[in-house]
């Protein structure tokens, strides 16, 4: 058994939402790690395209693949075609999420059910569906697959107003601990949990209570995608850990619950 350090050149990497915001910084970090990068989109077919002619302009082998990831059957449809172009998958990056503030009180059955189906179940059905190419990259190279799960901290801390999205994300938390466990040894199954990387969509950078959230951190200012995207090419290549989740938040969690405003 090959021990240390996989070589990320050549792997093949899914990355659900990968053409935009936090997951295009992912796909850039996996792709400078010499992998082939799969960048899945949903709606937003331009900017992930564009991401992908970017990538091939500096020598990255780039696809594109589109899935509703609330629907099971195209999910499944989205990994039938990677066994078709590639036969195999090394990397699966579930950072595809809805990310919505709604008050416990206001929420409905079917708010609930969209922030599950999209944040849990998705990353659920996209874990299911890699492990025979990743069971089979793995017995050809005798090292471990890898799934980085993208959470955040309204998994782990009570955020007012995220009960959804929280609960979503905490149950994403666990099912990395306990896929770990299940599909050891062939593959591994990690998190990240960035913290404030991005401004929420529509809320601008020069917003008083984004710059009074990022200014509040130990780290005193916002992270890059870039830093994430190094966090997820850390966890690919270590062979020896798995189950484990790896904060990238500027300190955000050592403040608790209360620091969080938006």
């Amino acid at each position: 058994m090959m021990m240390g350090s996989m070589d990320l050149r050549e792997r093949v990497a899914l990355i659900t939402g990968g053409g935009r915001r936090l997951g295009k910084g992912i796909t850039e970090a996996l792709a400078q790690a010499g992998c082939r990068v799969i960048i899945h989109y949903g709606r937003s077919r331009q900017e992930a395209e564009a991401t992908a002619e970017e990538l091939r302009g500096r020598g990255t082998e780039a696809v594109c693949l589109s899935a509703d990831l609330a629907e099971v059957a195209q999910i499944e449809e989205m990994f039938a075609a990677v066994g078709e172009r590639f036969g195999r998958l090394d990397i699966l990056v579930n950072s595809a999420a809805s990310f919505r503030k709604q008050a416990l009180t206001e929420i409905d059955a079917e708010d609930w059910d969209r922030a599950m189906a999209v944040n849990l179940r998705a990353p659920f059905v996209c874990l299911r569906a890699a492990v025979p190419l990743m069971r089979a990259a793995a017995r050809l190279e005798e090292v471990p697959a890898v799934v980085v799960n993208v959470g955040d901290l309204s998994g782990v801390f009570a955020w007012p107003g995220y009960a959804h999205h929280g609960a979503s994300k905490a149950g994403l938390l666990h099912l990395t601990t306990v896929a770990a466990r299940e599909l050891a040894p062939q593959i591994r199954v990690n998190s990240v949990i960035p913290g404030p990387i991005l401004p929420p969509p529509g809320t601008d950078a020069a917003d008083e209570s984004w710059r009074g959230l990022v200014s509040g951190l130990p780290l005193a200012r916002p992270g890059l995608p870039a830093e994430v995207g190094a966090a997820v090419v850390f966890l690919a290549a270590s062979d020896f850990i798995t189950g484990e989740a790896i904060r990238v938040d500027g300190g955000e969690h050592l403040l608790g619950a209360g620091h969080r405003r938006l």
